[in-house]
């Protein structure tokens, strides 16, 4: 049995991914950016990307295109910047930013589509906002009596880094549960280590990474291999606002380890002065497609290079991993077939 999805705020498709996957078709994705919409319609040419705000898109035009179609599942990942940790830098208050406001976004088209069940991905800051709890609200009152939302991380789902997302699902069939850990571990050595030298690579995903400075890359050259940071660097070579004590991100300049899962992959990962992100061997940055394996996208899945580099990160980092989003999706596939099927 099909079953029919929409993915909301879509990007360049790491959730639709995971839910065709598992056997959803997905009708409907909508994106504002039109480089990821664009990427999204590359690897996904079935389903119709609609690029265009949220806010801007009316409930009318929605079954219009939608033409009587059943959905089974409303999926999204609402940007809210302003509740991440990295955001916040450690205070309790959130940062005020007007995306934070979109998973209402994502409220109104459940209320007025009425999925036979939905999926929401996002920061795990998230829970203590007053305005998810004014969602989960609405969403009851709306018929989803049955909703649960647990913190996790992609680890402990066979996806290569380690990854802190607040996962929510809901029905209005029966109970559901936020799916179960496989605790499949995969590390970062399965994940990227048989890959070829980017300059050996036909991929020319593979042959995108940052060159340095000299005095750059000589931190890098020194910075022990498998799990080395900048601490280990001698006291010569350290940046002058890295030599005080307890100033900045340990992680800045350090290498991924190989036997171990990867650090978060962000919209910064082809920067390694944004995080743990050089190869664990060699002496660069991971490339952007060892980004995007590390975020369980396939090896084969295709990006738009002809973009600035930061933008194609953003892309990548801000996507939920496609092995992740395949077990929540699997596990709602299970709950649609036992009430549906």
């Amino acid at each position: 049995m099909t079953f029919n999805s929409i993915d909301i705020f879509s990007g360049v498709g790491g959730l639709t991914e995971g839910m065709h996957n598992a056997n959803f078709k997905t009708i409907l994705a909508f994106e504002i950016d039109e480089i990821a919409s664009n990427v999204y319609s590359l690897n996904h040419p079935d389903t119709s990307v609609v690029t265009k705000d949220i806010r801007k898109v009316s409930i009318a035009e929605i079954k219009r295109r939608l033409n009587g179609k059943k959905i089974h599942l409303i999926a999204g990942c609402p940007p809210c910047q302003g509740f991440s940790s990295i955001r916040r830098l450690n205070r309790s208050n959130h940062i005020e930013d007007e995306r934070n406001n979109l998973i209402m976004e994502y409220v109104r088209l459940v209320k007025a589509l009425r999925p036979y069940t939905i999926m929401m991905e996002n920061v795990p800051g998230l829970v203590s906002y007053d305005l998810f709890k004014e969602a989960l609200a609405i969403l009851k009152d709306a018929g989803y009596k049955w909703i649960e939302y647990k913190v996790v991380d992609v680890k402990n789902y066979g996806v290569p880094q380690s990854r802190k997302r607040l996962v929510l699902v809901g029905s209005r069939l029966g109970e559901i549960k936020v799916a179960k850990p496989n605790y499949e571990k995969k590390t970062v050595r399965q994940a990227i280590g048989s890959l070829p030298l980017p300059a050996k690579s036909n991929d020319q995903t593979h042959r995108i990474f940052p060159t340095h400075q000299l005095d750059v890359q000589k931190r890098i050259e020194l910075t022990p291999k498998d799990g080395g940071s900048r601490k280990d660097l001698p006291q010569e070579f350290l940046l002058k606002c890295h030599q005080a004590k307890n100033v900045g991100f340990n992680d800045v300049y350090g290498r991924l380890r190989w036997d171990d899962y990867s650090s978060t992959i962000t919209g910064g990962c082809l920067n390694p002065s944004k995080g743990r992100f050089l190869h664990p061997e060699q002496n660069r940055c991971i490339s952007a497609r060892e980004a995007a394996l590390l975020q369980s996208f396939p090896i084969d899945y295709k990006f738009i290079l002809n973009i600035p580099r930061a933008n194609l990160a953003l892309q990548i980092g801000n996507a939920l991993p496609p092995k992740f989003s395949y077990i929540q999706s699997e596990n709602i596939r299970e709950h649609l077939m036992a009430h549906l099927g």
